[in-house]
């Protein structure tokens, strides 16, 4: 009876505990998590009275498979922030954020670089449940308290297993054993005591002492936490879980002052900026049942940007200096110069001034930084000393290190090696810088000559920051692309003594100039640079203009008659010494023959491309040909010419614009278009995209014109066909009947459309020639190989006469193509 007395008492004692939590936990399910001690002692009271109690407070019981699974895994505590939260805690990062001030320089303001503020990324979680963690492993320094759970297995003579919870009194009820008192005792101590007062109880059996479920602690985050209040967290935690617990720190928080008081005394400082810059976390301490953890608003904090490895924004402690913000910033770039850094700070009058920073100093780097201050670190130049560049034809452009005694030769060993297949080897330069102001002179030097003649003059010694500059011998593009920046620089420069200028060559040359004066340059050399003499270039004379300046008499322009064949010849008097602003012409021999071709083909004997000379003849080409063939139509000859095709595409467009023009026109008037759009840009459109011909209406048996490069005569076999096209039922092309006449040859096509304009007919015969048949009269009469032609009515279309004119072209166009159809 004693015995059912004390089980019904421990019932009420339990149930009166846990009824309390689970109302609560009821009435709002994010109020508070029941401890594990709760949840211990809810488990260890019949199954009815679990039953019972859920259903008098509404809650549905859990699955067996749920229960275990809550006991061996964690629940979700944080949750990424939605995107209005994540801008929020941006926008309060911002906001705190020291004024980043644009430098103003001659320039104008230097472009502002948005800078993070260092280690807020870190927290970007949003806390949904306070529940603790409870799959951590137990230090052995883990001090015991109520809610915790011991499980104590015994086995070998007697094997029992117990699961204890500590009580609010510090006791656990060990059976057989009576209460043992394990408040404040660390979890070693613990297993030490119960394992000896076991081997005292029981003799011949071991034991295991391990934690079961750990209990939960009450702590409080205040300050400028994300989400501060009071939060229930495993009895393990410590600073850093239990900030990101709470969502972590806000914009105006500080990283590098986190204290933990308990209390009533501040215990610890914690700074996080160890534990995000060197992985220590020597000052995380674990928490206790009413610790209050107290984030303060930021202190003071500083920009680093330029070639530093992580620009940023960060909080400094009080002492820290400039050397110690290179440290957080994880150091300087390899392409950084620090000698000169800027420091933009702030006088004591509160406006903005700019300090350089000589970091390399000690001085520099222990000067102490104020809030808002910015430190920029500059980069270091691109250019190298001692180096030589090399440029142009050559299979591995680029620079290359400089050293004393160092020729041209050591960077250009081999022509198959080093150079391209079109390098110009009779052309090269050396450009060398004469100050600091840029200014140059340049060395002509020969590729063949040097490779052949490793002593030779051309196999200049190299200084540190020379360039040599390849050419290619065929390419004048590449040619003027490599000397245009060259030339302008010396166009630029002040002239010194000795220094290199500009001459200028033109006519019978491959590439015709402007050329940069070297140093001892002489006429010869300014031919080589132009690629050399073309064969139709007169020997005897070219002319040389210099402009001579005096102070008194002012500038005087001299002309010179110079031999061509004694400058190649090398001869002193000849081959004179250039002058800035030279300028050499070079003459074409007079009545030189340039090569120059027609082509003949059709019924000819012998057809084909031929080579002409100037001034010569249709009928001495055509005689050359051997002759027409016995099915010559000389009647249908066709003879195209490159300048009236050339022609012909430029009064086309001209053509275009003032249609364009008119129809505007009629569209702004009060009448208004009466084409449509549609058909005003298909009209437009073809005849922008009609590809001219270029013909020329001869007549074989009377005519001997002159022929020009490029001609073309066709000479087409009897075609005994008419052709009708235009506004008629059917384009269609019928045999030729000498009976017939031009009114027949439109029946047979079907008749006129309506909108055909029967005043403005027609005839285009086989040499190309137009006729206007007379209606009234016997003009009407056809010949072999006529096209006849029915024009659009553009009256009835619009009152445009420009249309009358483009149908005319497209139809004719189409007629001459078909005639040389056969080419």
């Amino acid at each position: 009876m004693l015995q059912t007395y004390f089980y019904k008492l421990k019932i009420a004692s339990v149930s009166g505990v846990i009824m309390a939590a689970l109302a609560l936990f009821a009435a709002n399910a994010t109020a508070i998590t029941p401890s594990p001690a709760m949840l211990e002692q809810f488990k260890q009271i019949p199954k009815s009275e679990q039953q019972r109690l859920m259903k008098q407070y509404g809650i549905s019981p859990p699955s067996g498979t749920q229960q275990q699974q809550q006991s061996i895994s964690n629940p979700t505590v944080v949750t990424e922030r939605s995107a209005n939260q994540q801008q929020t805690s941006q926008q309060v990062k911002e906001g705190i954020a020291p004024v980043v001030t644009a430098i103003t320089t001659a320039d104008g303001p230097e472009k502002v670089i948005a800078l993070k503020r260092f280690g807020y990324d870190m927290f970007a979680g949003e806390p949904t449940t306070f529940a603790p963690v409870s799959d951590v492993p137990v230090p052995s320094d883990y001090l015991m308290g109520p809610g915790d759970v011991i499980k104590i297995q015994i086995y070998g003579k007697d094997n029992k297993q117990y699961s204890l919870v500590v009580a609010r009194s510090g006791n656990i009820q060990l059976p057989e054993l009576g209460p043992v008192s394990v408040m404040g005792l660390s979890f070693e101590e613990l297993k030490r005591i119960l394992t000896r007062k076991i081997k005292e109880r029981y003799i011949g059996v071991e034991s295991s002492i391990s934690l079961g479920e750990l209990r939960s602690i009450r702590i409080i985050i205040a300050g400028e936490s994300y989400k501060p209040g009071t939060y229930s967290v495993s009895a393990l935690s410590t600073i850093t879980q239990a900030l990101f617990l709470s969502g972590g720190i806000n914009g105006i928080g500080s990283l590098r002052n986190i204290q933990l008081n308990r209390g009533g005394k501040l215990v610890g400082r914690f700074d996080l900026y160890e534990l995000l810059t060197k992985g220590v976390a020597k000052n995380d301490l674990r928490l206790q049942s009413g610790d209050i953890i107290f984030i303060p608003p930021v202190g003071t904090s500083v920009a680093i940007k330029g070639e530093v490895r992580r620009p940023a924004i960060y909080e400094m402690k009080a002492g820290e200096n400039i050397s110690d913000l290179i440290g957080l910033a994880a150091g300087l770039k390899a392409n950084s110069y620090p000698q000169a850094s800027l420091l933009q700070t702030f006088d004591k009058n509160h406006l903005p001034k700019l300090v350089s920073v000589d970091l390399m100093t000690r001085q520099g780097r222990k000067l102490k930084l104020k809030d808002g201050d910015v430190l920029t670190v500059k980069s270091t130049t691109n250019r190298v000393q001692q180096q030589v560049t090399l440029v142009g034809a050559v299979n591995r452009p680029g620079v290359y290190q400089w050293r004393k005694g160092m020729a041209i030769s050591d960077v250009i060993e081999s022509t198959w090696k080093d150079l391209t297949t079109n390098t110009d080897l009779n052309y090269a330069l050396l450009i060398r810088k004469l100050n600091l102001q840029g200014d140059i002179e340049l060395y002509k030097f020969s590729l063949e000559t040097l490779l052949k003649t490793p002593n030779s003059p051309d196999n200049y010694v190299l200084q540190p920051q020379d360039k040599l500059v390849i050419f290619e011998q065929k390419n004048s593009e590449s040619r003027r692309a490599l000397l245009n920046p060259i030339v302008e620089q010396l166009k630029r420069q002040v002239t010194h003594q000795g220094a290199s200028g500009v001459a200028t060559i033109s006519g019978e040359v491959y590439f015709p100039g402007e050329y940069p004066i070297t140093i001892n340059n002489r006429l010869s050399d300014l031919l080589i640079a132009a690629g050399g003499l073309k064969e139709s270039a007169h020997l005897k004379r070219a002319e040389l203009i210099s402009l001579n300046t005096d102070p008194d008499q002012g500038a005087k322009v001299s002309h010179y008659d110079v031999n061509l064949q004694a400058v190649m010849q090398n001869e002193d008097v000849a081959n004179s010494f250039l002058v800035n602003n030279d300028r050499l012409k070079v003459f074409k021999i007079p009545a030189w023959q340039e090569n120059l071709s027609i082509r003949i083909n059709g019924e000819v004997k012998f057809p084909g491309t031929y080579s002409v000379h100037r001034g010569e003849s249709l009928n001495s080409v055509i005689k050359r040909a051997g002759g027409y063939t016995e099915n010559a139509f000389l009647a249908g000859a066709v003879f195209t010419r490159e300048a009236i095709k050339a022609n012909e595409r430029k009064q086309i467009a001209k053509l275009a614009d003032q249609l364009r023009l008119d129809i505007a026109s009629k569209g702004l008037s009060s009448q208004g278009p009466t084409t449509s759009f549609a058909e005003s840009s298909k009209m437009l459109n073809e005849l922008e995209n009609l590809n001219t011909v270029g013909r020329v209406v001869i007549d074989l048996a009377t005519n001997n014109l002159t022929v020009e490069d490029g001609d073309m005569l066709y000479i087409p076999s009897p075609q005994r066909i008419i052709t009708v096209v235009g506004e008629v039922q059917h384009n269609s092309t019928h045999m030729f009947n000498n009976d017939l006449e031009l009114t027949q040859y439109l029946s047979l096509s079907g008749g006129l459309k309506r909108r055909a304009d029967d005043d403005r007919i027609y005839v285009i015969r086989a040499n190309g020639a137009v006729m206007i048949p007379s209606w009234f009269g016997q003009d009407k009469t056809m010949q072999p190989g006529d096209t006849i032609v029915v024009p659009l009515d553009t009256e009835h279309k619009d009152n445009l006469t420009l249309w009358a004119q483009i149908t005319k072209i497209l139809y004719n166009t189409a007629v001459a193509y078909a005639a040389i159809s056969g080419i």
